[in-house]
């Protein structure tokens, strides 16, 4: 592909190229509306020279932090969880910010306080998933206390001391699965639900969703007891084929967290595909895969790109304006992928 010149910006941004070059070299003052047209087109182009371009921009600004807690690591939804915020952040034309990511590698409630309380004097504004706790309370308060708001993300956490939650309507897409369930399922049977940990406030209502709506258009159906699988593949893959062996009238798995990839893999290896009809949470390579083969009906998705284009605002809000007297939430519309999405 062509390399953007700044002719292209020019064009882009609708000035003429001597003013780009002055924006570009620092050679005469230009107005920061001009600067930040320039800057905007840099990026939406791809000019090889935007994150100079906006450096010097924001040269002048003070500069705000934020930091960020996902979950594990090596998880593929997280990793591109911490690719979009980043990209918000360096995006962004009209402050100068900087993100710190962490990850949590365990659902151990005193890991999430733990990471919540290191970022303490280091940041101005933190956003996190994960379990909602006494302790993980316990280290929001004493943030809040500190004037620093906490975010929760995906799943809510410390209700009413938090400052907001963003993410999907958790109860509403339990319900959606329920109801997806009881209409491509071949026939009435068991459904089985691994949640990540029974501290995960956004699968417990995941779950509660999936029986609320089952009572309504499936009642010929039996949810069976949740499983926790810790959001791991290995765990998920064990508990699948035991949950295939212990029941043949086993008819839908819902992965109501992180692990699908050991369900993707037990079907596969069982051969029951066919006859089990499996939905699961978030689009990967693996999901995707599992979508184009046939493994996986449905895959839930959250749109990341719209969670951190309305985070990053809220974060900078609480920090130039204050912290909220009244918490509060915002839910997303979920995605809902088939094949032919694909």
């Amino acid at each position: 592909m062509r390399r953007a010149t700044i002719t292209d910006l020019a064009r882009e941004a609708g000035v003429s190229v001597a003013t780009v070059d002055r924006v570009l070299n620092g050679r005469m003052k230009v107005r920061e509306e001009t600067a930040l047209k320039v800057h905007e087109a840099a990026h939406r182009i791809g000019y090889h020279g935007a994150t100079a371009l906006r450096n010097r921009i924001l040269a002048d600004l003070p500069e705000m932090h934020f930091g960020f807690i996902l979950q594990k690591e090596r998880h593929a939804f997280y990793r591109q969880f911490a690719a979009e915020i980043e990209d918000r952040v360096r995006s962004d034309t009209s402050r100068r910010m900087r993100a710190t990511v962490r990850y949590a590698e365990t659902t151990r409630p005193s890991e999430l306080a733990e990471l919540l309380t290191s970022m303490a004097g280091k940041v101005q504004a933190v956003a996190a998933t994960g379990l909602d706790h006494h302790e993980v309370t316990t280290a929001v308060a004493d943030l809040r206390a500190r004037g620093i708001p906490t975010f929760a993300l995906l799943s809510d956490f410390a209700q009413g001391v938090r400052e907001s939650y963003i993410g999907v309507n958790n109860l509403k897409l339990g319900r959606a699965v329920g109801w997806l369930m009881a209409r491509i399922t071949a026939r009435p049977g068991k459904i089985g639900i691994f949640v990540g940990g029974h501290r995960f406030h956004g699968h417990e209502l995941r779950e509660t969703g999936v029986r609320s709506s089952l009572r309504e258009y499936g009642r010929d159906y039996e949810l069976l007891n949740p499983q926790s699988n810790l959001e791991t593949r290995q765990l998920t893959y064990e508990a699948t084929m035991e949950m295939l062996e212990n029941h043949r009238d086993l008819v839908g798995i819902y992965c109501a967290g992180g692990g699908m990839e050991g369900a993707i893999l037990a079907l596969r290896e069982s051969g029951r595909s066919d006859d089990v009809t499996l939905i699961v949470n978030e689009i990967t390579d693996e999901t995707r895969q599992a979508l184009q083969d046939g493994t996986v009906s449905i895959v839930i998705g959250t749109p990341l790109r719209q969670l951190c284009a309305e985070l990053i605002p809220m974060m900078v809000h609480s920090v130039e304006i204050g912290l909220a007297e009244t918490p509060g939430q915002r839910f997303l519309p979920f995605e809902i992928w088939t094949p032919e999405s694909l």
